[in-house]
This record gives structure tokens, C-alpha cells and sequence, in this order.
């Protein structure tokens, strides 16, 4: 179920991708084997991506970084024009510090895509994983928390460096897709 659900994810955010040439890409938490910058890299300029789980690695256009993300991240100001944190957010102890980083390393009016789990998807993914065994348990035993527009809107007024410019839900209104810019 997990593919099929990262496979969604991934259709909405190529879209925004495709719309900035020479695109600099940061994915914030891109997992273990850095599924999404390998399926996006024909679009981009150049990817790196960070996580916790990833070896480091570095291929053709894109990077990949072992590293927690409640360090500062190993990038100078203003590198990408892209960030992307996927089914990430949700996982983050302290999500405000990680956007004031990505801040700094996004250029002027730079974007941030993201894509967490709203509030109505908690009770079906507690479902789906501790009854059914069909999604991970461990990941969703890792959410801190839910999501929905109110709560991403006050995430991007605490921080004070991000601009909600789009958002909408996606999956029966269990999943948020959010585009936020860089102030």
C-alpha cells in the first residue's frame, strides 16, 4: 500500500518540478534508497537529498546525505530553488527549526512542497497498520502529529519565512499537498 501511496505523492509534486527550470532540488527526509530524487532527476538540474536512513551516495545528478534533521544542514544560503519534505513533517520533533533551515537554504521566493498526513487519515493509518499489518507500524507509531491547513498555516506564521501559496487535500481529505514560498 505504501508504493501506491508514494506513487501519488510523487505526481503532485513533479508537476511544481516541472515548472522551474534548472531546478535545484533539497529533499528533506528522501529515505532510504532516495526513491523520489531518482524518479524526478530527468526534470531537475541537480538533487541532493538527506535523511537519517540514506548511505551516503552520489550519481549522475543527484546526491545523497546521511544525516538527522535536527542538525544544520551541510548546504551554503540560498543553494536550492526546490525543497521538498514528503510524508516527512509529520515525523519531525521540531518541525519550526527544520523550515528556518530549509529557509536558509532556499533561495528568494524558493518553495517548499510537502505532503504530510491530515488529521482524518489518523484513526485509517492506526487502522491499516496495528489491525491490518498493510503499512508499517513503526512509521506510524513515529507520527508526532497530524496536520491540517490551520496548523500548516500557523507552522509557516511561526517560522515567519514561509508563505502558504497553495494548498489542497488529496486522498479523501486524508493527506495534505502544500506549496509554501520562501518570504
Amino acid at each position: 500500500m505504501e508504493p501506491v501511496l508514494r506513487n501519488l505523492r510523487i505526481g503532485r509534486v513533479l508537476n511544481e518540478i516541472k515548472k522551474v527550470p534548472n531546478c535545484m532540488l533539497l529533499d528533506v527526509g528522501c529515505g532510504f534508497n532516495h526513491k523520489f530524487l531518482s524518479t524526478v532527476e530527468p526534470y531537475i538540474a541537480q538533487g541532493v537529498g538527506i535523511d537519517f536512513k540514506v548511505p551516503n551516495v552520489s550519481f549522475r545528478k543527484i546526491r545523497a546525505i546521511q544525516m538527522k534533521l535536527n542538525e544544520t544542514m551541510p548546504f551554503h544560503n540560498d543553494s536550492f530553488n526546490i525543497a521538498t519534505m514528503l510524508a516527512v513533517l509529520e515525523h519531525l520533533e521540531k518541525p519550526k527549526q527544520i523550515l528556518d533551515e530549509i529557509a536558509r537554504v532556499l533561495q528568494d521566493e524558493g518553495k517548499l512542497i510537502l505532503t504530510v498526513p491530515g488529521k482524518r487519515a489518523k484513526p485509517v493509518l492506526e487502522f491499516l497498520a496495528f489491525k491490518l499489518g498493510i503499512v508499517n507500524r513503526a512509521e506510524i507509531e513515529d507520527h508526532k502529529k497530524y496536520y491540517d491547513l490551520t496548523d500548516l498555516q500557523e507552522l509557516a506564521d511561526q517560522s515567519g519565512k514561509f508563505e502558504i501559496v497553495h494548498h489542497r487535500y488529496f486522498q479523501f481529505g486524508m493527506n495534505n499537498f502544500c506549496v509554501m514560498k520562501k518570504i
